[in-house]
């Protein structure tokens, strides 16, 4: 299905960060000259290319696959062939950080192409985009598998991305800007820790939490994945 509309639903996603790159130079960067040590949109870039990952990961794991469990029983007809539940969950999180990839991949070729994206250093964020991609995959599917009704999605958008786009350190140094205390708590923000691989990929400047940030997202991962795996296993055979 997607083969046969990958371009209407990539293109935008070239547009998306050129009208970020360029309003923000237009606008915000006229105006913040620096930030850490670099050019505003330099060091914005990182930071949206993990934004894009989490966006394209959790619309497929939110109302996409909430739409093929509840509404179009997708998933029922799947059973009928040689299928487990497990492959069901093991296909939604795979297309879910395929989805991730792609548009944090555009993202970050726009980025590159701005002069963004030093090279070679930079092509190292492109791991980070997969780890982002299964977090929020596995988040998504979670609350997903939580809700009755599709609108409480809402809540999940508004409440809880949102927040995290703007105090993950996309748009400010946290340690700049915070207290101690306050740095502990952002600790278990799940976008902080990519936004912090990546930068630190931009930079080529090797972060000391890189073995956190990456234990994070993979275990958060892992005890999501394990919960949800025995909650489809229960809706689809019951």
């Amino acid at each position: 299905m997607y083969g046969r509309t990958w371009k209407s639903n990539l293109l935008p996603h070239f547009f998306e960060p050129v009208f970020y790159l360029t309003a923000i130079g237009i606008g915000v960067g006229s105006y913040i000259t620096e930030m850490g040590g670099m050019s505003y949109a330099a060091f914005l870039a990182p930071g949206l290319v993990c934004v894009a990952a989490m966006n394209g990961a959790s619309f497929e794991a939110t109302y996409n696959f909430f739409v093929r469990l509840n509404f179009e029983k997708a998933y029922d007809a799947m059973l009928t062939a040689p299928l487990e539940p497990d492959d069901v969950l093991v296909g939604e999180i795979l297309w879910a950080v395929t989805r991730a990839t792609i548009y944090g991949g555009a993202f970050y070729a726009v980025t590159a192409l701005f002069g963004l994206a030093p090279l070679p250093q930079s092509i190292l964020a492109l791991a980070v985009v997969p780890l982002a991609g299964l977090l929020f995959a596995a988040m998504g599917i979670t609350f997903s598998l939580q809700i009755e009704r599709i609108d409480l999605f809402s809540f999940y958008f508004t409440l809880f991305l949102t927040p995290l786009f703007l105090f993950s350190g996309v748009f400010f140094p946290l340690e700049e800007r915070l207290s101690r205390g306050w740095l502990l708590v952002a600790e278990i923000l799940p976008l902080v820790h990519p936004v912090r691989l990546a930068r630190a990929a931009f930079q080529a400047d090797p972060s000391p939490t890189a073995i956190w940030d990456v234990a994070y997202l993979v275990g958060g991962s892992a005890a999501l994945l394990l919960w949800s795996r025995r909650v489809v296993a229960r809706r689809l055979t019951q």
